[in-house]
């Protein structure tokens, strides 16, 4: 089967025909990275906050229709703020202890504890709007 060139060129770009850009960011969170677009539903490692509350998640890389950002200077202007829903549990992981001949046996589980959180925003200019209020501060006094 033969590909149309025009077919192999949006191959090689990453996307499909039909599939339009969007602003996302791959965020660090838990020692973990996860992809993170608005209104995405992530599960991370239990975070402290209450339910409804906000956090920000700092950004490793944001593509912002075909741009990608890279360079931890300009990742830095990015903000990723996103809502705590609430707390959930991870799948139950169930352990068998045995030794053989003696008769010793021991079961054990375990849950995970995760937060599942809402991503409300990823904005430029969060940082850089703070450093730009502290130099012009600084330069009043």
């Amino acid at each position: 089967m033969a590909q149309s060139a025009d077919c192999a060129v949006w191959q090689c770009a990453g996307w499909r025909k039909g599939e339009e850009f969007a602003v996302y960011a791959i965020v660090r969170c838990g020692g973990r990275q996860e992809k993170a677009s608005v209104d995405d539903v992530l599960t991370v490692d239990k975070l402290t906050g209450d339910v409804g509350s906000s956090v920000t998640l700092p950004a490793v890389l944001v593509v912002d229709d075909s741009n990608v950002i890279s360079d931890p200077a300009e990742v830095g202007r990015y903000e990723v703020t996103a809502e705590i829903l609430g707390p959930i549990a991870g799948p139950k992981i169930n352990m068998i202890l045995y030794k053989n001949k003696t008769g010793y046996r021991r079961r054990l589980g375990h849950r995970q504890k995760y937060t599942q959180v809402r991503i409300t925003g990823i904005a430029a200019g969060g940082a850089a709007r703070k450093a730009a209020a502290k130099a012009s501060a600084g330069k009043k006094d």
